[in-house]
């Protein structure tokens, strides 16, 4: 077994060390060597089996790691996820060949909740159409509608669910939430009522989803479940792209039983150019920018780069994932 300094370390997320450029030096100085992506996004399966023969602690991103990555990868003892999801990581895989899976609780949560209400303010004002009609010669004024009064639903009461709850509520908004594993006292320290999916589901005029994705939550806003949003209301979704199904979300669009959607993340990205929500003035969509803040990127770094280092260096990590726990959960 190789000792932390003969160690080689994959490091793909692009924007690790970017703010903090001591991130790579300390991992390069307690590492015998460090490999970066430099192909400007996240890998697919095929790429990396190809780039992981030798290699032991992996500093992942959204890569896909599949099964087949894992028995590219005789000497990995560590996959250190730079983020919290690890829906393109197969947990059981990893647990059978007794790798150690990481990620990062908590640095983010921020940074996406921010972007939430963002998404809130701008869908209520149309912000991003108001923007283009200017830029395209036009002074049309642009109706919206105040938050202020509205009901916000949650669905996911995690640590970015929390913030958003707060920070609607500091806006005037009634709080209504789903989470199977909701913490009760914040609940009612905060004004937010608990309630089935279905009830937040009906009662949302902006409905935020802040679940993971598991085989449960997969497609889960599909045409039925749309439906059954209030109508008029609008969806944000700073979570897992693959919870909505994007044909039946411009379905509810066109049908007019949805006013407006902010996806900060698509079932395929980045999206094809045929993807039809690309041509929406009701839709706003970010390149999966949620956790790029200054503050969360360098946050998730240290977090990672501190558990990678412990795993090889023979010490338990502070944030490992226990896959048993990992599927179910009701939040993100």
């Amino acid at each position: 077994m190789n000792t932390l300094h003969d160690a080689v370390v994959l490091v793909t997320p692009r924007s690790f060390g970017v703010d903090e450029p001591d991130l790579r030096a300390d991992l390069e100085a307690a590492v015998g060597e460090v490999r970066y992506n430099d192909r400007g996004r996240p890998l697919r399966a095929s790429e990396l089996r190809t780039m992981v023969d030798d290699v032991d602690g992996l500093l992942a991103g959204l890569d896909q790691i599949d099964a087949s990555v894992l028995a590219a990868a005789p000497r990995l003892r560590v996959i250190a996820r730079y983020g919290v999801g690890t829906s393109n990581i197969d947990l059981q895989a990893a647990a059978e060949r007794g790798l150690v899976v990481t990620n990062t609780p908590g640095a983010n949560a921020q940074a996406v909740a921010e972007l939430a209400i963002g998404f809130m303010y701008a869908l209520a004002r149309s912000i991003n159409r108001a923007d283009r009609l200017v830029r395209g010669g036009e002074w049309e004024p642009v109706r919206g509608i105040e938050i202020a009064g509205k009901t916000v639903g949650i669905l996911g009461l995690g640590r970015i669910g929390k913030i958003v709850a707060q920070r609607a509520a500091d806006m005037g908004c009634t709080i209504i939430a789903h989470d199977p594993f909701a913490d009760k006292a914040f609940a009612a320290a905060n004004s937010v009522r608990l309630t089935t999916l279905e009830q937040v589901v009906a009662e949302a005029h902006f409905l935020s989803l802040h679940l993971p994705l598991t085989p449960a939550t997969h497609g889960l806003f599909n045409r039925d479940m749309l439906a059954r949003m209030r109508n008029g209301a609008y969806l944000v979704n700073t979570a897992r792209g693959e919870l909505v199904v994007e044909e039946d979300l411009g379905e509810a669009l066109d049908s007019g039983h949805l006013s407006g959607a902010a996806l900060d993340t698509l079932s395929q990205e980045p999206p094809p150019p045929d993807q039809p929500l690309l041509g929406r003035e009701d839709v706003i969509l970010t390149p999966h920018i949620g956790a790029h803040t200054v503050e969360a990127t360098t946050a998730m770094g240290r977090m990672a780069l501190n558990d990678l280092l412990a795993v090889l260096s023979d010490h338990p990590p502070r944030f490992p994932v226990i896959p048993e726990l990992s599927i179910p959960g009701g939040r993100s």
